[in-house]
């Protein structure tokens, strides 16, 4: 799945421009009916504080699930969990690591 995410600043409202990514998502889960299980991750920058991150980035997974369902994917293929800022794909001292860092990822489970 190639994109990314947006949200509002600090904040799980998803932005309109990633609605057509997620149409793509749900499409395709609808269709790959053998993905039995995904985790939808969601993920942050380092800024602010660990506890803020963490409770954020669950917010975030979560409000994807609840697009997806709306979309006809079915809730028991789905799961959300956050990391907050504990798994950094680029380094958070520039503004560009720092966006990479917040992210959705989808991990086929089972």
């Amino acid at each position: 799945i190639a994109g990314t995410v947006r949200f509002k600043q600090e904040l799980d409202e998803i932005l309109p421009e990633s609605l057509p990514l997620l149409d793509d998502v749900a499409a395709l889960l609808r269709a790959q009916k053998k993905l039995k299980r995904v985790q939808v991750e969601g993920h942050t920058d380092r800024l602010g504080s660990k506890r803020d991150n963490l409770a954020l980035s669950k917010k975030r997974a979560v409000a994807v699930v609840a697009y997806l369902v709306e979309h006809g994917v079915s809730r028991k293929r789905l799961t959300a969990k956050g990391y907050g800022e504990t798994r950094p794909i680029a380094p958070n001292d520039t503004r560009e690591g720092r966006e990479q860092n917040r992210r959705v990822a989808f991990t086929i489970l089972k």
